[in-house]
C-alpha cells in the first residue's frame, strides 16, 4: 500500500516527465508485463478522468499498465456506479489517492454553459443528464460578474465542476468519508491544460 502524498508525488513527476518529453521507458506497455498482471493488479491512484479523446490519463501521467485504475466520462461526473467503482478499487487494492481531474475547454462543462445561457435542453435526454449533473457548479458562477466574461466563466465552470465531483465522493459515501476522516485515504481535485500539458491539483492537495 502506497500513502497519498507518496502517490501524489508520482503523479506529479510523471505529469513533469511527460511536459518535458521525459518518458520513463518503465512505464512503456510491454507483453513482458502481461504475464505479471493476470494475476492481480496494485494500482496506487484512482482517476476520475473526462472522456475527452486528447486527456488519455496514462500517457498525461507517463506511467505503465497496472498503475492507475481509471475511470473516465464526459465530463468527469459522479454517479452511484462511479461511487461504486472507487469504493472498489479503495477496498479491493488498497488505493489510498483519489484525482479527479477535469480539463481546460471541457466539451461538457461547454454544453451546460450554453444550455444555460439559451436556456434549452441538449437533443438528447442522455446527454442532457450529464448537463444536470454540472449545472448547479456552473449555475452558481452565472449570478456573478463572470457571467460577462465568457472565457473566464468557462475556466472557473470547469474548476467549479471538479471541486463539485470531488466532494461528492467525499461527501456521497460512508466509506470514503470514513477513511477521510481517519486520514487514511485523500481525495483531490485537479485540472489539465490542453494548451500546455500540465495538471494543476488545486483543490484538496495542499
Amino acid at each position: 500500500m502506497i500513502p497519498a502524498p507518496e502517490s501524489l508525488d508520482r503523479l506529479r513527476d510523471g505529469n513533469r516527465r511527460f511536459v518535458l518529453g521525459q518518458k520513463n521507458p518503465g512505464t512503456v506497455a510491454a507483453p513482458r508485463q502481461l504475464a505479471h498482471l493476470v494475476g492481480g493488479q496494485h494500482p496506487f491512484a484512482v482517476v476520475l478522468g473526462c472522456s475527452d479523446s486528447r486527456v488519455p490519463v496514462e500517457i498525461v501521467f507517463d506511467q505503465g499498465l497496472g498503475d492507475l485504475f481509471v475511470i473516465r466520462n464526459a465530463g468527469n461526473i459522479v454517479a452511484p456506479s462511479v461511487v461504486g467503482s472507487v469504493e472498489f478499487a479503495v477496498d479491493r487494492f488498497e488505493t489510498r489517492l483519489v484525482v479527479v481531474m477535469g480539463h481546460s475547454r471541457c466539451g461538457a462543462v461547454g454544453a451546460t454553459i450554453e444550455a444555460l445561457q439559451s436556456q434549452s435542453s441538449p437533443p438528447s435526454p442522455n446527454v442532457n443528464s450529464i448537463v444536470e449533473r454540472i449545472r448547479p457548479a456552473v449555475l452558481e458562477l452565472m449570478s456573478t460578474p463572470l457571467r460577462d466574461d465568457p472565457s473566464a466563466l468557462y475556466h472557473h465552470a470547469v474548476r467549479a465542476n471538479v471541486r463539485a465531483s470531488a466532494n461528492q465522493l467525499r461527501h456521497g459515501s460512508a466509506m470514503l468519508e470514513r477513511m477521510i476522516d481517519d486520514g487514511s485515504l485523500m481525495i483531490v481535485g485537479a485540472e489539465y491544460s490542453l494548451e500546455t500539458g500540465l495538471v494543476d491539483f488545486f483543490d484538496g492537495a495542499a
